[in-house]
């Protein structure tokens, strides 16, 4: 796999949360963190995601923001 993106972590899915539409996926890091994403059904079905299966979140964006209170 080759991409242009260079935040890529790798981990495994924790957690499939079905909604009407979207399904919420979480995907534990090693170490213990976690990464929550929200796909379409039909994704996650072709991507045949499953609890244990490993996965990677790949983040691509052009600005983050960081705040405090």
């Amino acid at each position: 796999m080759k991409l242009s993106a260079r935040n890529v972590l790798s981990g495994t899915v924790k957690e499939i949360k079905e909604g009407p539409i979207n399904v919420e996926v979480v995907i534990e890091l090693p170490g213990g963190a976690e990464v929550v994403s929200i796909i379409t059904k039909e994704s996650c079905s072709g991507l045949k995601l499953e609890k244990g299966k490993k996965a990677y979140a790949i983040m691509k964006a052009s600005q983050i923001i960081v705040a405090v209170d």
